[in-house]
């Protein structure tokens, strides 16, 4: 800490030595501020006020039906925006800016310094804009700010109808596009419709069908049996009036012949099914059942053969009559056959159409499903084209906001800038510190050594001893007054920045 104190305190003698350098620099640096800060021209500044009013009466009239965009972001975004190129070029014609500027290079600065210089401020949640531009021209400027304020209106009406008008265009392109889509999957599902159109795609329904054709087989197969057996009793009667009479056994070959069918058919099921099944279960009870048959109808057969054996052999008419039911009884038991297998038909096509069911409903379902999607999208995509059609009618008559100018575009009677006020007390300390600054760099360009211990270093060499000064009542008053010169010089040029200052307060209050 005392080396670093020392060191400033060799820095400030060596600027001290300086000292007269310095004020003339502050002198100098000091009176050419104050001669180009007022120089530097004044400039006016024009503004305008804006209110824009985005509460619209058809705004809730129309909530739903239309649709309603964010007006407050709208214009707060159009209000960042709107200072761009185009709209700067746009400005300087509408203004006649560039009625003295021939060059290109000339052009191009005059539209950097607008760009620079138009300001839009807003206020925040009320919606008022302030538009200001500065120029030494007031009437320049007035007329500036009255195109911008043009530009502003103008271009939030424009652009709603661009984006209007764009908005429709696309959605045009989407809804055909979507119609070919909408057409395309409608083909398709009547296609699929037409080659399946045998085929049920309500599982409930086709199991509902399935129960009903099992009925009606178990019902035909019923009937048939009956009429086996009926068909059966008369070729009893008939074979056992012919056992009776050649004393032979007495045999029942259709029964036999229909429990060997009837067995076959169960070993087939058995391949296919398990005991449970109810064709297994139906299959051997009725197996059951004509064996019982049999064995009546053999023990009846022996009980009535010896007494009716000579009447039925010595009756033609009687033996006829029998014939005549036996081939009716045939012919019934041949239909009842047919109708069974007609129904077992059905069945196992009802039972196929079941198993290839689950691939054809899978199918349908995904044909629906990309019809429902397009159908959807394409419903949408025409609200919405009404609703733009719908939107961009009701923002032509009333328009996105209603813009109300709140003060129109005027120019400031005095000058807003440059802030002489300001820029001289800065321009005073500025050539203060630049006259220390100019002591600064002479001590550091030509350094003097005050003392034996910073020549030593500074050298290194061995000193061998110092002289001091032995300063006389002369040197005294003669610094004395260097003193006071330095200070008159400084307090001199301060003097007149504050004459400067208080001028300009005296010009401000007579204007004012």
């Amino acid at each position: 800490m005392d080396e670093l104190l020392r060191h400033a305190r060799l820095v400030a003698r060596g600027m001290w030595k300086y000292r007269r350098l310095g004020v003339a620099v502050a002198w100098v640096v000091g009176l050419i501020a104050a001669v180009v800060i007022f120089l530097i021209p004044d400039k006016y500044e024009a503004s305008a006020r804006i209110y824009v009013d985005t509460d619209s009466v058809l705004r809730p009239l129309m909530a739903g039906l239309a649709v309603q965009p964010n007006a407050e972001q709208q214009i707060a975004v159009l209000s960042r925006t709107l200072i761009s190129r185009p709209n700067v070029e746009r400005l300087v014609r509408m203004a006649d800016l560039d009625l003295g500027i021939n060059s290109k290079s000339g052009r191009e600065s005059l539209i950097d310094d607008l760009t620079k210089t138009l300001s839009i401020r807003s206020t925040g949640r009320d919606n008022l804009y302030t538009l200001s531009y500065r120029d030494t021209d007031p009437t320049r400027a007035t007329k500036v700010v009255q195109s911008l304020t043009t530009i502003f209106v103008e271009a939030s009406l424009g652009n709603k109808q661009k984006d209007g008008d764009s908005a429709k265009k696309f959605i045009d392109e989407q809804i055909k596009v979507y119609e070919k889509k909408l057409s395309d999957a409608e083909t398709r599902l009547k296609e699929f419709k037409l080659q399946n159109i045998d085929m049920q795609f309500d599982m409930n329904e086709s199991g509902g069908r399935l129960s009903e054709m099992n009925t009606l087989l178990s019902q035909a197969r019923l009937q048939l049996r009956e009429a086996e057996n009926a068909r059966d009793a008369i070729k009893r009667q008939i074979l056992g009036s012919d056992a009776a009479a050649t004393g032979g056994d007495i045999n029942a070959p259709d029964i036999d012949a229909r429990i060997d069918t009837m067995k076959r058919n169960l070993d087939k099921l058995l391949q296919t099914y398990t005991e449970q099944h109810p064709d297994v279960v139906g299959t051997r009870r009725m197996i059951k059942e004509l064996e019982e048959q049999r064995r009546a109808e053999v023990a009846e057969r022996r009980k009535a053969g010896t007494t009716n054996a000579a009447a039925l052999l010595g009756g033609d008419n009687v033996s006829l009559a029998m014939k005549t039911q036996l081939a009716s009884a045939e012919a019934q038991v041949a239909s009842l056959r047919a109708r069974v297998s007609e129904y077992e038909s059905r069945l196992v096509r009802i039972k196929e159409g079941m198993r290839l069911m689950p691939e054809v409903e899978a199918q349908y379902a995904q044909l629906n499903r990309d019809y429902a999607v397009h159908k959807k999208n394409y419903e949408n995509l025409v609200e919405r084209r009404e609703a733009a059609v719908m939107s961009t009618d009701m923002d032509s008559l009333g328009g996105i906001a209603d813009f109300r100018l709140i003060d129109p575009p005027r120019a400031s009677s005095s000058p807003v800038a440059p802030n002489r006020m300001l820029m001289l007390p800065m321009a005073l300390v500025g050539s203060l510190l630049i006259g220390v600054l100019a002591c600064l760099i002479a001590s550091q360009v030509r350094p003097t050594f005050s003392d034996a211990r910073t020549l030593r270093e500074f050298a290194g060499l061995p000193l061998l001893g110092t002289i001091s000064l032995i300063v006389s009542d002369e040197m005294r008053a003669k610094h004395r007054k260097s003193l006071i010169k330095l200070g008159t010089a400084t307090s001199v040029l301060a003097a007149i920045y504050g004459v400067e200052m208080l001028i300009l307060l005296l010009i401000g209050a007579r204007a004012a």
